[in-house]
């Protein structure tokens, strides 16, 4: 399952009360609940760009995936990171497991989506079937 929403969503895209502190803040992606050592799967096609292993900050052991035409998408406080940077992955690929890494409330998959550098709601994208380069292909093909 490619699906990270198979989980159960413990906190949405937008602003929120931060765990930590209790202030406003917006949060760049979706939360989704589970137990460690779950495995996490790539969303779509990409290259891997960014594999981060630091235990205590920010997103902890975290993946970075490029998909082309400016989408990317990042799966953070992972327990273990199974891709390096360079790999090219398929949607479906396993790309390590859930944990509780970094700054982090209790064990989840923090996953967000980006374009051209700007957050996106991942929840946009979660039943989306196709990948960037067919979406390029549909609407580039000449009309017959």
């Amino acid at each position: 399952n490619t699906d990270p929403s198979t989980y159960r969503l413990s906190s949405g895209f937008g602003y929120r009360s931060d765990p930590f502190t209790g202030a406003s803040k917006r949060h760049t992606g979706m939360d989704f609940a589970c137990k460690p050592g779950n495995p996490i799967y790539a969303t779509g096609d990409g290259v891997v760009v960014k594999v981060a292993t630091d235990r205590k900050k920010g997103y902890g052991f975290h993946v970075e995936i490029d998909h082309g035409f400016g989408y990317r998408t990042r799966y953070a406080h992972m327990s273990r990171i199974d891709v390096s940077v360079g790999q090219q992955l398929r949607r479906g690929d396993c790309i390590g497991t859930t944990g509780n890494t970094g700054r982090s409330s209790g064990p989840h998959l923090h996953y967000e989506v980006m374009y051209r550098k700007d957050y996106q709601n991942p929840a946009l994208y979660l039943d989306m079937d196709i990948s960037p380069q067919d979406y390029f292909n549909m609407v580039r093909k000449p009309e017959q």
